[in-house]
């Protein structure tokens, strides 16, 4: 499996079952009005688990995708993927309204997507819709979803192996934001290199420690 990071919340996974089956998923591209250069894409699956324009650039992915928008389950070529709804703010959506939660499950490993998540912690039932996650990606730029330390205390819930920050200020990004230094610092990390992508089978994946990986949009 081979996970892009293109910047905010959006995401490129290329996974392959077996040779016959390669399956392409892209998650919330953004549109040019965030200051990030919007990218083009071809896809299998598209996952918007919202509608805003940081998140459903939908005409930005080319190749037919089966595009998922909301709640609900899916199978793509033995990929699994199941949409859970959740909230932008913590107040029931009143704020910001609500979102879309996916999880992932294909070459035996399953990733957590938790979007613009505004909620401070998880529900029961979230959290058992969500199940054993082994790669996280979470918001921790504040402001529009939650920060680092509500971060750090929903990966507490969540314990997944790997996590991986999103939605956060990077160079040319126009939505004010916290950078991803207070999230590592708050962690006792000093400094963490980004990675340009993760290649990862399911034999990479310990579940002796949690690990922070950060990726270069």
């Amino acid at each position: 499996m081979i996970i892009n990071w293109r910047g905010q919340s959006c995401f490129q996974i290329t996974s392959s079952q077996n040779k016959n089956d390669q399956v392409s998923i892209v998650i919330d591209p953004f549109s040019n009005e965030i200051g990030l250069r919007a990218l083009k894409f071809q896809a299998d699956v598209l996952l918007i688990s919202h509608d805003h324009p940081d998140h459903n650039n939908i005409k930005a992915v080319s190749g037919d995708p089966l595009i998922i928008d909301g709640p609900g389950e899916y199978d793509v070529k033995g990929t699994v993927i199941n949409g859970i709804p959740a909230f932008h703010d913590n107040s029931q959506g009143v704020e910001r309204g609500r979102i879309t939660i996916y999880t992932i499950e294909t070459e035996e490993i399953k990733l957590c997507h938790l979007s613009d998540l505004g909620q401070k912690e998880l529900t029961s039932e979230q959290l058992d819709r969500i199940g054993d996650v082994d790669i996280l990606m979470i918001p921790i730029g504040g402001i529009y979803t939650i920060n680092s330390a509500e971060a750090i205390k929903i990966m507490a819930q969540i314990e997944p192996k790997i996590i991986i920050p999103m939605h956060y200020k990077i160079p040319k990004l126009n939505i004010k934001l916290d950078g991803a230094d207070s999230f590592l610092k708050a962690l006792g990390i000093k400094k963490l290199e980004p990675l340009p992508k993760l290649s990862i089978k399911k034999k990479d994946i310990s579940s002796e420690e949690a690990k922070i990986i950060l990726l270069e949009p």
